[in-house]
C-alpha cells in the first residue's frame, strides 16, 4: 500500500479494521481515549475486546495516552482481565499525537483520537471531521515509531516541565 491521505469514515476501514489482523504488535498513541465500538464477526463490540483477542494470540499491545479514560472505557476495560495483565499502558499528559502502528508494516498518523467520533464506527452525521495518513512506507513508519518510542521510554520526562500533572510518571 502506498502512503494515502484519508478522512472521516475511511479512518475506520483503513486504520481500525487492520488492527484485528496484527501478528506481532500494535502501538497506539492518542490524546483522548474512549470506549469506541467496532464491527467484529457480525457483532458490535468494544475495541477493547479486539485488543484482548490480540493479546490472547500473543500480539504485544502498547497504549500511550494523555489522560485517564472515562467511566465507559473503565467499565469495558474491567471485562477483560487479560488487558490488565498483558497490555502495556502508559500515561503522558503531553501526548497529543495520534499514531497507530501495526507490526511495523502499517502506520497511521493524523488528527483522530481513539474515540468513537474519531476512529470508531459512528455515522457520518455523528463523527468528527478528521484527517490523517496511512502508510506502508518503511521510512515514514520508522519516523512514527521513533517518536512513539522516545515518549514511551521517557526521553523527555526530565525536561518536560509537566511532572506535577503525571499521575504515573514514565521515569
Amino acid at each position: 500500500m502506498p502512503t494515502k491521505f484519508i478522512t472521516n469514515s475511511q479512518l475506520y476501514s483503513e486504520v481500525i479494521e487492520p488492527v484485528a489482523k496484527a501478528k506481532r504488535f500494535v502501538w497506539i498513541g492518542t490524546a483522548d481515549i474512549k470506549d469506541l465500538h467496532v464491527k467484529r464477526r457480525g457483532n458490535v463490540v468494544s475495541f477493547l475486546s479486539v485488543l484482548n483477542e490480540l493479546l490472547k494470540r500473543g500480539v504485544e499491545i502498547r497504549l500511550l495516552h494523555a489522560k485517564e479514560p472515562g467511566p465507559n472505557f473503565r467499565s469495558s476495560f474491567d471485562k477483560y482481565p487479560g488487558l490488565w495483565e498483558a497490555m502495556e499502558r502508559q500515561l503522558c499528559p503531553r501526548v497529543h499525537f495520534k499514531h497507530i502502528i501495526i507490526d511495523g508494516q502499517l502506520a497511521y498518523t493524523g488528527s483522530a483520537n481513539l474515540t468513537g467520533a474519531g476512529l470508531g464506527m459512528k455515522s457520518p452525521d455523528r463523527r468528527n471531521f478528521e484527517a490523517g495518513i496511512v502508510t506502508s512506507d518503511a521510512e515514514m513508519i520508522e519516523s512514527i515509531m521513533k517518536q512513539f518510542d522516545e515518549v514511551w521510554m521517557g526521553k523527555f520526562c526530565k525536561s518536560c516541565g509537566r511532572r506535577n500533572y503525571c499521575s504515573e510518571p514514565i521515569i
